[in-house]
């Protein structure tokens, strides 16, 4: 996959006026997150979730700083940070993954294994099934599987992956730009610390401006 942002790296605005104090508490508790921290789910069920992030949002293998998304979600678990709003139909985000991810393991188990033991091409055809609603253990209880997979699973494990700089650095996102905010708003216009996009054959002056950002 083609840099889109090459030179770019969000964390050179960490000391600029893009940023305030409460940008840069949030965004270095984020950093200070290592891949395999968890301190709601359970160890158990910690390489289920691990996998499960995996295949939802793959991540390239060379990538400087990984997003660790499954950390990222066990500590919005573990806070209790609900998004103050949920489908009837669900329980409540905790009770939801927990029941999720018992549920993919039981589908999984049928062949002996858990989840996180599958191929990927295993544990992708189990997700296609959870997706499609066709996924049918026990052990999902009440819980439509196809709600679970679309607001819980993908919006929790998403917002997780793009709420890391890392990612931001992959579609040029300036963060929450507090207090500086953007002046240039209008269609293909870029603020000078605005990442700069490189177009076919101008890769390099994308890189040069990018290295200026601040």
């Amino acid at each position: 996959m083609p840099d889109r942002y090459p030179g770019y790296d969000v964390l050179n605005k960490r000391n600029s006026p893009s940023w305030n104090d409460k940008t840069r508490k949030v965004i270095d508790k984020r950093l200070a997150l290592a891949a395999d921290d968890h301190r709601f789910l359970s160890d158990a069920e910690w390489p289920t979730m691990r996998a499960l992030c995996e295949r939802i949002v793959p991540q390239p293998p060379n990538r400087k700083r990984p997003a660790p998304i499954a950390a990222m979600v066990d500590e919005k678990l573990f806070e209790n940070r609900t998004d103050g709003y949920r489908d009837s139909r669900l329980p409540s985000m905790r009770e939801a993954w927990r029941r999720g991810l018992a549920a993919l393991d039981a589908e999984a188990f049928r062949d002996g294994r858990r989840f996180h033991e599958l191929t990927i091409e295993e544990q992708e055809a189990i997700l296609a099934k959870v997706q499609k609603g066709e996924a049918h253990d026990e052990a999902w209880g009440d819980m439509p599987p196809a709600l679970f997979f679309e607001k819980r699973l993908l919006h929790d494990i998403v917002s997780a992956y793009y709420g890391h700089p890392s990612s931001w650095n992959e579609i040029g996102f300036g963060g929450p730009a507090s207090p500086r905010g953007y002046v240039r708003m209008n269609f293909d216009r870029r603020d000078p610390w605005e990442a700069s996009e490189a177009r076919p054959g101008r890769e390099d002056k994308a890189r040069r401006e990018n290295a200026r950002v601040r």
